[in-house]
């Protein structure tokens, strides 16, 4: 993110003056998927790509926005019906809204905002532009001071009432509370959290994005909600304290085998499965044995794949790729459908590799992957 690029079109759009730069970035996610919905755990990390934006309050009732990568302008008022109808400004009014809301008293001001979060490869850049702005506001705004946990919240929030995104908390989470050469376990039912070290030496973490974008991901995530309710309401006719499938383990599962459909089966045994690997992930990082993290994300792959049947023959491809060579962890990050593998590879086998994703990727399926080099930094912060 390049401070000198949103300043000079700060300055430029808006008569001269300067105002504070804040940031805050993407996020990955290690391992834990499909576990946010059923109270599990999930293991994200902040990254150093993230949104970036120059802000100075100009003493009227209305926000004067600049999108610089899209070259676009908006104004809006503060006010409910004053909602702007363009999309990556409903972004911006919605956090405006919500931390009125939460007694913050924002006024207008001046923005310019770029990113160099890669959009659509599974990396939020929409968490890491509302946390910006959550961020910017509370310290510009703020004579009654929100805490961390209620930023991120505002970021959900703010999906959920203006943007019509349904998301749980994880993305602005991990944006909020991304610390530089830490992932962060949060427990999604009670949302205590804990960082976890992650100074993998010798080894880099990067992403290969299919550029697939599959289409029926809604309401297919819908569906696999519902498998996991089917057979929560099961276990419970036995075992009434079943309240998630967090609460769960492979023996309850099997006790309801003949009672709910295959399909159904084949879901929980993906989530318990998952909520443990969580478990030992975060073992293995204590003790720095980026082996077995490495084996666990792997075993998540293979869970998607087959059991929660969220992957694609994409995805799928570039895993065995990773296998074939000798890649310590591989996986398809986020819900699936498209998206990226999140590939943990030893610095000596990093280049072979990516070219040989590259020509086999684009032999079979005519296009190459995007390759995205990710390394773990700090979350929302004032840069200027």
């Amino acid at each position: 993110m390049d401070i000198e690029h949103v300043r000079s079109r700060f300055i430029k759009h808006f008569d001269g003056s300067t105002g504070y730069i804040y940031a805050s970035p993407g996020r990955i996610n290690l391992i834990g998927e499909h576990t946010d919905y059923n109270g599990g755990f999930v293991f994200p990390g902040a990254i150093d790509k993230g949104m970036m934006a120059e802000i100075r309050p100009n003493g009227t009732d209305k926000v004067k926005a600049y999108s610089i990568d899209l070259k676009d302008y908006v104004e809006f008022g503060l006010n409910e019906e004053d909602a702007p109808r363009i999309s990556w400004a409903r972004y911006i009014f919605g956090v405006c809204r919500e931390m009125i809301k939460r007694g913050v008293d924002v006024k207008g001001f001046n923005t310019a905002f770029s990113g160099d979060v890669p959009l659509g490869a599974g990396m939020s850049s929409s968490a890491a532009l509302e946390s910006t702005y959550a961020f910017a506001l509370n310290e510009l705004f703020g004579e009654n001071k929100i805490d961390k946990f209620e930023l991120a919240k505002v970021g959900q929030a703010t999906e959920h009432n203006y943007c019509g995104v349904m998301c749980g908390i994880m993305d602005q989470f991990a944006s909020v509370f991304g610390k530089a050469g830490n992932l962060i376990r949060l427990d999604c039912r009670s949302l205590e959290y804990q960082y976890f070290p992650f100074n993998p030496e010798g080894y880099r973490l990067v992403l290969l994005d299919s550029v697939v974008k599959h289409e029926l991901a809604s309401s297919a995530y819908n569906k696999r909600r519902q498998s996991c309710e089917a057979v929560v309401a099961a276990m419970q006719k036995r075992h009434p304290n079943v309240e998630f499938l967090r609460d769960a383990d492979m023996q309850m599962l099997e006790e309801v085998k003949d009672e709910v459909s295959r399909e159904d089966y084949m879901r929980a045994e993906y989530v318990i499965g998952e909520i443990q690997r969580v478990l030992d992930v975060s073992d293995a990082l204590e003790r720095g044995d980026y082996e077995t993290v490495g084996q666990k994300m792997y075993e998540t792959h293979h869970g998607m794949s087959k059991l929660y049947e969220v992957s694609c023959e994409e995805l799928d491809f570039l895993n065995d790729i990773a296998k074939e060579c000798g890649v310590t962890g591989s996986r398809v990050m986020g819900g699936g459908f498209g998206g990226c593998t999140i590939n943990l590879v030893k610095e000596e086998l990093y280049d072979g590799f990516i070219a040989k994703a590259r020509e086999d990727f684009r032999n079979k399926f005519g296009r190459s992957p995007k390759v995205y080099d990710v390394v773990i930094g700090d979350g929302s912060r004032r840069v200027e």
